[in-house]
């Protein structure tokens, strides 16, 4: 049977009805194994997930422990829903075939719906509310039943992510590779940093709330691409969206945003957070993060032969020297990096 006939074959066990004259397009992917296609035309069309069935349920992310007994995708949505959170319908998930199909969010993510930033106070404003809420009801609600809750942001990983970008971000991009002193420095600085941030109290974390994980269909703002949560700091999500690498933020609105989430978070229910140490923490996590992400998109080219992210590199390493202006004692540690990424440089 072709792809195309299965796929159609799924959407027909939903309705009921013939699919065979619908047609079939392959959606635009981003950096997963999964693949997307769209079957029919909205709006009445379905979005089908394949999945590799012999990875369904391994990550694209780094993680610990042995693969989960059930399709991430599919535990966290049901958390997800319990909480009230807009996540994409599941019709049907054919676990042999590898295949899921989803209700259709349309082409509208969160980015494109910003129009060129004139709706952009607008948009964060209910991005960050949502967060809010999101973070109070799973703070008040645990479920040790969600893979979620059983996976966690600890200092073995914040270091593993950033010895990737000095592998992928800073040794293969530059084609150098620090001396033996020079690594010594950065070993124990990567250490020290992914210390810090794991000394933070953990709750349910998206680990990818930014502009393209966001679709907004019919006004609502729907969360997609969550089968990678697990418990981190409350800022880790906020560094996704406002240190987003596809939309570009000026420092004021960050700060404006991050005082919009204190509130929302109190007024949701939440405790009430100091400000100052708040966003210190979120510039720390923002040069763990963002260092990150450059070196991934590096090695998502190099191994993965996708180039396509590469031009977000740039932005990367903008949010990575303007969260260094408001840590300086990580001065040091910008000096060394930026001996082989200039970009970087005070």
């Amino acid at each position: 049977m072709s792809i195309e006939a299965a796929l159609r074959e799924q959407v027909e066990k939903v309705t009921g009805r013939s699919a065979a004259q619908k047609p079939v397009l392959k959606l635009a992917g981003q950096a997963s194994s999964r693949m997307y296609f769209r079957v029919g035309s909205p709006p009445d069309s379905h979005v089908v997930m394949v999945m590799p069935v012999d990875a369904a349920q391994k990550s694209d992310e780094a993680t610990k422990g042995d693969p989960p007994k059930e399709l991430p995708f599919v535990n966290v949505h049901r958390y997800l829903e319990r909480l009230e959170v807009r996540v994409p319908r599941i019709h049907r998930y054919d676990e042999p075939a590898g295949m899921m199909v989803l209700e259709d969010l349309s082409d509208i993510t969160f980015e494109q719906a910003l129009d060129g930033g004139r709706h952009r106070e607008a948009l964060y404003d209910r991005a960050v509310e949502l967060l809010a809420q999101l973070r109070v009801r799973a703070e008040q609600n645990p479920d040790s039943s969600c893979l979620a809750f059983t996976r966690d942001f600890d200092e073995d990983l914040y270091d593993w992510e950033l010895h990737h970008f000095r592998e992928w971000g800073l040794e293969v991009w530059s084609g150098k590779k620090p001396t033996d002193a020079e690594r010594a420095e950065l070993d124990a600085t990567f250490r020290t940093i992914a210390r810090m941030l794991a000394q933070a109290p953990r709750g349910f974390t998206h680990r990818d709330y930014q502009s393209r994980n966001i679709m907004v269909k019919e006004g609502e703002l729907v969360v997609i691409d969550f089968q990678d949560a697990l418990r981190g700091p409350r800022q880790y999500d906020l560094v996704a969206l406002l240190r987003d690498s596809y939309v570009e933020l000026d420092d004021a609105f960050v700060d404006h945003m991050l005082d919009r989430y204190i509130a929302a978070f109190a007024a949701a229910g939440g405790e009430r957070i100091e400000p100052a140490e708040f966003k210190r923490f979120f510039h720390l996590l923002t040069i763990q993060r963002k260092l990150k992400d450059a070196g991934r998109f590096e090695f998502i080219n190099r191994v993965k032969g996708n180039p396509g992210f590469l031009v977000s590199i740039p932005a990367s390493l903008r949010y990575v020297r303007a969260a260094f202006a408001r840590r300086p004692e990580m001065a040091g540690l910008q000096r060394l990096i930026a001996k082989y990424v200039p970009e970087l440089g005070a």
